[in-house]
């Protein structure tokens, strides 16, 4: 789990203060990365999933998952500056990539799951749906109102931490954490997409379109993640 939360700062450097053609490029080419992400996420995981290779990453990243959620944080956060970075575009991609990589081998236990022990095959699809459906919904949210939502900053990031603080616990104490937890985290994935969406529109510049696609992807795998553990339990 990995949200991002850097605050920009209206500027004039900003997409908001750009002229109309290149604020409206800028989002093309946001929402087209942010599609490229999610097909190479699916992709990765029809190709893991399509050899004996699943069995094995869900059963060692399930038994070390304390080293694989810090090796994720930290890896996450320098995709995240990479795809940030005033570098190259190539390093930018760089980032972009092993974000999306790092989410598709974080996934493999969860979607084990529900493809080898839950008896549904709409499973994944309906999860599919519900969260494309609720991304679209709080993305036109923001485009039909024009709000900004940075306010939800400082919400995110003590959510984002508490959250954090509660897998550690459950990792350690080996106590589950429910629906409830599920639900929750769903609520700071959709605070999540409204506050990286109101940033495409006011506070990224126009160059920054593959760390604009990176805040919405993690924000989007965020939502899917938890939409697809309440359908499993649902079902169980």
């Amino acid at each position: 789990m990995a949200l991002n939360t850097t605050s920009y700062g209206s500027r004039p450097g900003a997409a908001a203060y750009a002229l109309p053609d290149a604020r409206a490029g800028f989002i093309r080419k946001t929402y087209a990365h942010l599609a490229g992400a999610i097909l190479a996420f699916v992709l990765l995981e029809v190709a893991i999933f399509s050899t004996p290779l699943a069995g094995t990453l869900a059963s060692y990243l399930t038994q070390s998952w304390l080293l694989t959620l810090a090796l994720f944080i930290g890896a996450s956060w320098i995709a995240d500056r990479w795809a940030r970075s005033e570098a190259s575009r190539g390093l930018q991609y760089v980032g972009l990539g092993i974000y999306v990589a790092l989410q598709a081998l974080i996934f493999v236990p969860l979607l084990y799951v529900a493809v080898f022990y839950v008896n549904d095959p709409t499973l994944i699809p309906t999860a599919g749906i519900v969260t494309g459906a609720l991304f679209l919904g709080l993305t036109a949210v923001v485009f039909t109102t024009g709000a900004d939502f940075s306010f939800l900053r400082g919400a995110i990031v003590v959510g984002s931490l508490v959250a954090l603080g509660l897998i550690v616990a459950s990792l350690l104490f080996g106590f589950s954490l429910g629906v409830i937890f599920s639900v929750a985290m769903v609520g700071l994935a959709a605070a999540s997409i409204l506050y990286s969406t109101s940033n495409v529109l006011h506070y990224y510049r126009t160059d920054q379109y593959v760390a604009a696609s990176l805040s919405l992807f993690a924000a989007v795998a965020l939502l899917f993640y938890y939409v697809l553990r309440i359908l499993i339990s649902l079902k169980r």
